[in-house]
């Protein structure tokens, strides 16, 4: 068994285990700890547990710290220079006459990284770009190309049924979604009643997904 803390980055970004060590963390708290990406800054959603081996991916990296008010400052900082990045990234992207949409921007906590998300029709060679960033920013430059459902998650919005979308205020990962599921739950099949904003099939019509499916093992029995 290992002892893990489940760290959020996003508030509605996935769950990553991390080791807590002998650091006093509880749930709700704050905490740095080093990513793939670099020093990250994240949200204590789970408090120490147990967990087995199949659980976690090895070797799981450690908590660096607690957060402070310090840190804290910091991603206002971030984030504040990440809409200035923003601005600048969408008129290089007018000046090289790309067929790109940027949709958002992100520097790490340590700010060895910018990532830039942006969707497309297809393949970008987006070389000339990373050079003329990387010379106004003087750091390292990720372009990242994400799909319609990400854009909805990152960009959020209200929902056909007037609440907040799903994906962006609580839904971590996107489950497969078929037009088998609307069928199912005898909905109707108008693509404009069953996409949500992204365009794709709603997320919700897998939620109850499970419950359709035990109903026709029923009745497929009597």
């Amino acid at each position: 068994m290992f002892a893990v803390v489940g760290i959020r980055f996003k508030k509605a970004g996935k769950i990553y285990y991390f080791d807590p060590a002998d650091l006093p963390i509880e749930r709700g708290s704050f905490a740095i700890v080093e990513t793939a990406r670099g020093v990250e800054y994240g949200e204590v959603v789970i408090g120490k547990k147990s967990v087995s081996e199949g659980d976690v991916v090895l070797p799981l990296k450690r908590v660096l710290r607690i957060a402070d008010a310090k840190d804290a400052a910091q991603v206002e900082e971030n984030k504040v220079a990440a809409k200035k990045a923003f601005t600048i990234c969408q008129q290089k992207i007018a000046d090289h006459g790309m067929e790109m949409k940027l949709v958002d921007v992100e520097y790490t906590f340590d700010r060895n990284k910018i990532i830039f998300y942006f969707t497309a029709d297809g393949r970008v060679d987006f070389r000339e770009l990373v050079k003329d960033l990387a010379s106004v920013f003087r750091t390292r430059i990720e372009l990242r190309q994400i799909g319609v459902r990400d854009e909805a998650k990152l960009l959020g919005g209200i929902g056909p049924c007037g609440r907040i979308l799903c994906c962006s205020s609580w839904l971590g990962d996107f489950d497969p979604v078929s037009i088998r599921m609307a069928k199912d739950q005898n909905l109707s099949l108008n693509p404009a009643k069953i996409s949500g904003l992204c365009g794709r099939l709603m997320c919700c019509l897998k939620f109850e997904s499970d419950t359709y499916d035990a109903d026709l093992e029923v009745a497929d029995v009597k």
